[in-house]
């Protein structure tokens, strides 16, 4: 095995607040939401984080419409993170590429596309889309994005619930170190506000955010927080083994220190604290770190009543004895990207490095007691004297938890 360090040289990214890092950041910097009303069927209007990219940048129309908007997503997040890489594209051998496309899940939004469009034609299947199985097979992201990139090296995606993101990253990490690809695209992709069952299942389990004002209805720790904002998105990393960074004179945003993957066993959805603590703990130790060289942790804390205090309790747990990190939430900004959260979280965070500059978490008027660590960041960025470890915590449903540690780059 191949213990190289795995180093961060590209991001390619869209948020509902931001189409690139430095568009993203200056949003969580700024307090600028991207929550707002979006028209579903069978739902009305509804609270959702919506993208605004520009998919024709890398397809053209007709690509479009036969494709998906996850793959859409990913073509956009794959080809801007190739970019800010630097890396000479048309020279890089593409069978040693990687694609490694977190999700939650897939298909649903194409097939609620057939069955409405079917029943306008009387429910005659032989209106039924030529298109519907490759639009639909679970690995289509990262497919589409291999198809634009002309990458015939592996590709494919990894099915995590919300810790999709995260786990993207870490398969990329992992494969490159067991040499087999010399560079990967990796990350995770989210189209869930496109299909109206998202919102339905949410809502009927009571789940779901409502709020007169759109940009404050994701607010996790608040103590009038009342469910998730659905939204969509992607990001993307282009991830190098360190030594071939380096030979290529590459940007290096940070380094992978550690990572940890774990399992509640316990419930279908309500998260297991203890579980979170156990993975939290083992991404630090797999990192050889200690809990106080962590500066800044982001928070999963996706706005619902119990889980935002069962994060902040094994948060506690993980830490005790130790100095806590820093404390910030990306949702507060965006709403739940599902898939794709992790990767843009940790996105938004990197920048730390080198600004020394931590978001806060945004629509946090009156903080829940069960959820006041005391390192919170709220409402305020927070300037602090030094940022050298990022860690991302990402949990999902069917009790799936990921942990991902990110430090500074040092030679």
């Amino acid at each position: 095995m191949n213990l190289s360090r795995i180093v961060i040289t590209g991001v390619g990214l869209t948020a509902p607040n931001g189409n690139n890092l430095t568009e993203f950041r200056q949003a969580l910097l700024t307090g600028k939401s991207g929550v707002e009303l979006f028209e579903t069927r069978h739902m009305g209007k509804v609270l959702a984080g919506v993208c605004k990219f520009e998919a024709t940048r890398y397809q053209s129309r007709k690509e479009l419409r036969i494709g998906t908007r996850a793959g859409s997503v990913s073509i956009y997040c794959a080809n801007e993170a190739i970019k800010d890489s630097g890396v000479a594209w048309d020279q890089v051998d593409k069978s040693r590429v990687g694609i490694y496309i977190g999700i939650t899940e897939h298909g649903n939004v194409e097939t609620e596309n057939e069955i409405h469009s079917l029943s306008t034609f009387g429910n005659d299947t032989k209106f039924w889309s030529h298109h519907h199985n490759p639009r639909t097979v679970a690995n289509n992201a990262a497919g589409e994005a291999s198809l634009n990139l002309g990458v015939t090296g592996p590709a494919y995606t990894l099915g995590a619930a919300c810790a999709a993101g995260n786990i993207g990253i870490i398969h990329a990490a992992q494969m490159l170190r067991l040499g087999e690809v010399d560079f990967a695209l990796a990350g995770g992709v989210s189209e869930s506000i496109r299909s109206f069952g998202i919102f339905a299942s949410f809502k009927s389990q009571g789940a779901l955010a409502h709020h007169e004002d759109p940009t404050k209805a994701s607010r996790p720790f608040d103590k009038a927080r009342n469910g998730i904002v659905v939204s969509e998105g992607g990001g993307l990393f282009a991830l190098e083994r360190l030594e071939d960074a380096v030979a290529r004179g590459a940007k290096i945003y940070g380094e992978i220190a550690g990572y940890a993957i774990n399992s509640d066993a316990s419930d279908y959805v309500l998260p297991n604290p203890e579980r979170q603590a156990q993975c939290i703990r083992q991404a630090i130790k797999h990192a050889g770190m200690t809990p106080d060289q962590i500066d800044i942790l982001n928070a999963h804390a996706t706005s619902t009543p119990l889980g935002d205090i069962q994060e902040c309790q094994a948060i506690a747990a993980a830490f005790e004895g130790y100095r806590l990190p820093h404390i910030n939430n990306t949702k507060s900004f965006i709403g739940h990207a599902m898939g794709a959260a992790g990767s843009i979280e940790l996105a938004g965070n990197l920048p730390s490095f080198d600004d020394l500059v931590v978001h806060p978490t945004i629509n946090v008027d009156d903080l829940d007691p069960q959820c006041a660590l005391p390192t919170l960041v709220i409402n305020q960025p927070l300037a602090v004297k030094r940022v050298d470890a990022v860690l991302n915590n990402s949990f999902g449903m069917l009790g799936i938890n990921s942990a991902l540690i990110v430090k500074r780059y040092s030679a």
